[in-house]
């Protein structure tokens, strides 16, 4: 019989502990209740009721599966993760690396099974150290580098070191230390720059490859390199010095490469004029000694003909390369003749051809008549 049905007994709410009455209207044993519901859940069979009972006596077995259900697709829906085109995921599977997933949508066990962690590849970072520093020469130099890096392996950025970043820094520190102690202060300070940032991120690369820190040197730049400020005035004094010093030897070269060559160009010209001038010379001798054997083998056949032949000729030649005039004086005139020379030596033709000894029109003596001209008797005028 339930316990809302009439008759004795028959509620139990008003029952005490050993399952007596409780006497009046009084309030319900919360304990009991709970003893009561604690044992359904627990599978154990607790007190029911005379007859048949209800279901309103415990929570549905449906409604408990249900709720299960919930709470494991909840807790399933925790490892979906969402990976950036920057970034990359390393699953941890119980706090030890399992795997890298590229970006893009992941899943994984969720916690505590698996973790996962982002990194971020492709930010450029940066890392600045300025510092005084010994050369090779035994100089002072203050240097100041930046150091631009990345992550290339997020696994070895995770989990090789400690702290990459801080790794990065130090071995820096000594990159750039063991180049300058091999380098002198004068190429550090003028064309080696670029030398030493070149050869700082080399041994800075190695360095980090050794320790698998899983970063990535893209540049290193030598902001600054000048000695320390004590002594900045007596190196400037020195620089200009070495300044002008280049550029007095730049003048004096470029004077040297303007001279040079013409000097070379001058004596090739005299050469060249001296071999021509000996060719000349060898050549007419050779022609003289040719042609006085000739006139030698025809003087012993006719030596007459020959010597007027020569006789000719010399005066041909003597008398071709001079201005000459002529005059006609029969003996016994003693007649003063007036000779413009000035326009008769500008009558004379330029030219190789034989001049004409004519007298000009308006040349006349005294008394009007012209004069005749001798050619059997001549005198040198001219030049």
């Amino acid at each position: 019989m339930a316990w809302n049905e009439p008759g004795p007994n028959r509620d139990p709410w008003n029952q005490g502990p050993g399952g007596g009455k409780r006497g009046g209207d009084g309030p319900p044993d919360l304990d009991e209740l709970l003893r009561r519901l604690k044992a359904r859940l627990g599978g154990k069979k607790g007190p029911r009721p005379a007859s048949g009972g209800g279901s309103g006596s415990g929570l549905p077995k449906g409604a408990i599966g249900l709720g299960v259900a919930v709470i494991a697709a909840l807790w399933l829906f925790t490892g979906f993760y969402v990976v950036d085109e920057q970034e990359r995921g390393v699953v941890l599977r119980f706090g030890e690396y399992s795997k890298t997933t590229p970006p893009g949508w992941g899943w994984h066990a969720p916690w505590p099974i698996e973790t996962k962690e982002l990194v971020n590849v492709t930010q450029v970072r940066q890392v600045n150290d300025r510092a005084t520093m010994l050369t090779k020469d035994e100089n002072i130099v203050d240097v100041e580098l930046t150091v631009q890096y990345r992550v290339s392996s997020a696994e070895q950025y995770l989990f090789s070191v400690d702290d990459p970043d801080m790794t990065l820094r130090q071995a820096t520190k000594s990159a750039v230390r063991e180049t300058v102690g091999r380098s002198e202060m004068d190429f550090i300070l003028t064309e080696g720059r670029q030398a030493v940032a070149d050869r700082t991120k080399q041994l800075l690369q190695d360095r980090l490859d050794a320790y698998k820190c899983g970063l990535i040197v893209t540049e290193v730049n030598l902001q600054q390199a000048q000695p320390p400020e004590a002594v900045q005035s007596a190196f400037a004094d020195a620089i200009k010095a070495r300044e002008d010093q280049q550029r007095v030897k730049n003048e004096a070269e470029a004077y040297a490469n303007d001279r040079l060559p013409r000097a070379r160009g001058a004596a090739a010209r005299q050469l060249e004029e001296a071999q021509a001038y000996r060719d000349q010379v060898v050549a007419r001798a050779e022609g003289d000694a040719s042609r006085f054997s000739q006139l030698v083998t025809e003087y012993r056949k006719a030596p007459k003909v020959t010597r007027d032949r020569m006789y000719l000729d010399t005066m041909t030649q003597v008398l071709s390369g001079s201005s000459k005039v002529l005059v006609d004086s029969k003996p016994g005139n003693n007649q003063m003749l007036y000779l413009p020379l000035e326009q008769l030596l500008k009558a004379v033709p330029k030219t190789d051809e034989a001049p004409d000894y004519s007298m000009p029109q308006g040349l006349a003596g005294r008394n009007g008549t012209a004069v005749p001209t001798d050619p059997s008797r001549t005198r040198d005028r001219g030049r």
